[in-house]
């Protein structure tokens, strides 16, 4: 049995994601209710009985601390099992994190404590489910020096990703960083084969390709962009496919970068199809939700032809009481509450927002903590909208954490 050490980056701005990441790290965003967007990550770890985990931290990370405390404590350090968070510390020279291949770098401390004989390399950022012993029993099989997990996707999206090139035999031959004319799949034009992020090194190769990547000044110290297409010419490289990795099960992955990616990911949950995929009684593990009452859902009076007291395709968290308010495609956190004739459609509610009467909401993201007043109609009038909130490139209203105003 190979020792298997997981290296989880969460040191990102997300700054495309911002306002959610005003106050956290990206890692840190809650998603779908209950949960982070690293707990993903996390559980795929768990899941696949990899419990050596380190999670890199750099940016705004209280608050993801707190959550890693919180939730995933219960993994025991007695045998050896753990989830640790390791900050920025410039062990090695003075400068932070300067990119996914640098943050490795900069701790081979925890390498050289553990000694793995291999390193499982994660973003804590993507939502998706993967068997990772899957992508380790393919790196055996090829004698591969690096694995890196890939997948399926429309060209339209180059982009957007790194491009991988593999032969007949999953063989890594090229890379191409987010091309404007990709190379695409041999029989399948209108397909690429995107770099997911996730990369299974041996130890020693891993170790010997950083100190010469650290040694170079023409660089982005970056896995996907430098270290890799550089290992081409000495090392083999094989491509994981994700498109097959889950039995029975449509594989799905998504990084949530922008605030459009963020706000669909959240929407697929609730549609069968994608929240088959994620969900079940072990996917995510764990949630960070506190005791709390059941949801309390109260009221049937009609009005304006809307029956109110009427919740339809949506996630309701425990401890939100709608109060004869009517509830349509959205997903709410924990402690959400809504007063009488209120509307929320197709609409994310993180932890603890009040809701007053008679509002009207649509197509909108609001963090935690808002309090929003009596009468407030948000997402019908983008001009309006977008002289007081921030607004994503396809038009979703973005509330910030703790916003209490009256309008």
């Amino acid at each position: 049995m190979k020792k298997v050490l997981a290296m989880i980056l969460a040191g990102g701005k997300g700054e495309r994601l911002y306002p959610l990441t005003r106050d956290r790290a990206k890692p840190a965003v809650p998603f779908g209710g209950t949960y982070r967007i690293i707990d993903f990550t996390l559980s795929n770890c768990v899941n696949a009985y990899i419990r050596k985990i380190y999670v890199l931290t750099q940016y705004k990370s209280l608050s993801l601390d707190r959550h890693i405390q919180k939730t995933w404590g219960f993994l025991n350090n007695r045998v050896g099992e753990y989830v640790y968070l390791t900050h920025a510390q410039q062990r090695i020279n003075k400068n932070w994190y300067k990119g996914t291949a640098d943050a490795i770098y900069q701790n081979f401390y925890t390498i050289q404590e553990e000694k793995p004989d291999l390193v499982l390399i994660l973003s804590g950022d993507h939502i998706y489910r993967m068997d990772y012993r899957e992508m380790i029993d393919s790196h055996l099989k090829n004698n591969a020096d690096v694995t890196v997990s890939t997948m399926e996707f429309d060209k339209n999206y180059s982009k957007e990703f790194g491009v991988v090139e593999t032969d007949n035999k999953n063989k890594i031959t090229g890379f191409q960083e987010k091309p404007a004319r990709p190379k695409a799949i041999e029989g399948k034009p209108d397909s690429i084969l995107i770099n997911m992020g996730i990369y299974l090194f041996n130890t020693d190769i891993l170790v010997k390709r950083l100190i010469e990547n650290a040694k170079k000044t023409d660089t982005n110290h970056d896995f996907g962009k430098n270290v890799i297409p550089a290992m081409l010419k000495t090392d083999n490289i094989f491509s994981y496919s994700f498109n097959g990795s889950v039995k029975n099960r449509s594989n799905y992955w998504r990084d949530v970068g922008t605030l459009d990616a963020y706000y669909e990911a959240n929407m697929d949950l609730l549609k069968n199809k994608q929240s088959d995929s994620l969900f079940d009684s072990s996917w995510p593990n764990y949630t960070a939700e506190e005791q709390a009452p059941p949801a309390r859902i109260t009221g049937s009076k009609s009005r304006d032809n809307i029956q109110y007291g009427t919740v339809l395709n949506s996630i309701i968290s425990r401890g939100c009481y709608l109060n004869n308010s009517y509830i349509k495609n959205s997903i709410l956190s924990p402690h959400v509450t809504a007063g009488e004739y209120s509307t929320i459609e197709s609409s994310i509610l993180f932890d603890n927002i009040k809701i007053g009467e008679e509002c009207h909401i649509k197509n909108a993201i609001i963090d935690k903590g808002a309090v929003i007043p009596d009468g407030t109609v948000i997402g019908y009038d983008s001009k309006k909208d977008a002289g007081l909130y921030t607004i994503s490139d396809s038009g979703i209203v973005v509330i910030p954490k703790n916003t209490a105003f009256q309008i």
